[in-house]
């Protein structure tokens, strides 16, 4: 049988995946419930099997639906690429971008080489900072997109497109004390702000041994010993690791990762705005 599915029906079955839930699905590809049913029933004729399982509260990926999963992101972000190489390939102009230094470093670097090779003649300034600094920046216009770490709880407004589990990390072989050594951004960075609160919450005894805001120099002396640092997990470098679970440190709520947007925006913006939304998307899967 012929194989024949649409960006809508992808996009349905992703934010059924992603949300767990019909309506809530339905509510972000803006389609009734009614409708997204029909089109799960169609996507799971044509290909013989079930994708959901529908008998909990929440309806969950078969391990079928979990395959295709990663198949329907890809499919979404390749359609998007052709449609910006093919027919956007000499839109110009200048897009000021800012993003936390880690997450530049460690996703963005592929995804931000990839669309200057599609649109050359675009200008792309980048800058990275802490978050609080970001959203000053964004809210002086000095930004057109900015990705940021946010508590959601606090941070309102954005589009969320990331979420990462945060550990505790330190050199191979160092072993925390009873008073913690701590290797921290200044302040304003939300990964000091959570590991601060939860030690306070664990009454758990500590100072701040190393403060810098650049990534590099905060890693440079974790690795000499000077202390713990508090990492995204799948972000850790070569030579750190996370502290075992034996040690029993306070757990770490996740960190969130949310694009801004001016309200406002060129063209070449917004395609912009979209295309990291998109890839970040497929990195994900």
């Amino acid at each position: 049988m012929a194989f024949f599915v649409d960006t809508l029906q992808l996009k349905s079955f992703v934010a059924i995946a992603e949300t767990g839930t019909f309506g809530l699905a339905a509510a972000t590809v803006n389609r009734t419930q009614s409708a997204l049913s029909l089109q799960i029933k169609k996507l799971e004729e044509q290909l013989g099997c079930e994708l959901f399982d529908r008998t909990g509260r929440k309806v969950v990926l078969t391990p079928e639906g979990e395959i295709f999963l990663g198949y329907a992101k890809r499919i979404i972000q390749l359609q998007w690429e052709v449609f910006s190489r093919l027919r956007e390939p000499a839109v110009e102009g200048e897009i000021r971008f800012g993003t936390p230094e880690d997450f530049a470093t460690h996703y963005l670097p592929e995804v931000l080489a990839r669309f200057r090779q599609y649109h050359p003649r675009v200008q792309l300034n980048v800058a990275c900072d802490l978050t609080l600094n970001l959203i000053d920046g964004f809210h002086r216009g000095e930004y057109d997109v900015i990705l940021v770490k946010r508590d959601p709880q606090r941070v309102k407004g954005g589009t969320k497109v990331w979420r990462e589990p945060l550990v505790w990390a330190a050199v191979d072989g160092y072993e925390p004390g009873e008073r913690l050594s701590l290797v921290l951004s200044p302040q304003p960075c939300i990964y000091r702000a959570r590991a601060l609160a939860a030690l306070d919450r664990a009454k758990r005894s500590w100072h701040i041994s190393y403060t810098s805001p650049s990534l590099a120099g905060n890693l440079a002396a974790v690795k000499a010993g000077l202390g713990i640092t508090v990492l995204p997990a799948h972000m850790i470098p070569s030579g750190i690791h996370p502290i075992r679970k034996e040690v029993k440190l306070p757990h770490l709520v996740d960190a969130e990762v949310a694009l801004m947007k001016q309200d406002e925006l060129s063209k070449v913006a917004e395609m912009f705005a979209e295309y990291i939304v998109q890839s970040l998307e497929h990195i994900k899967s």
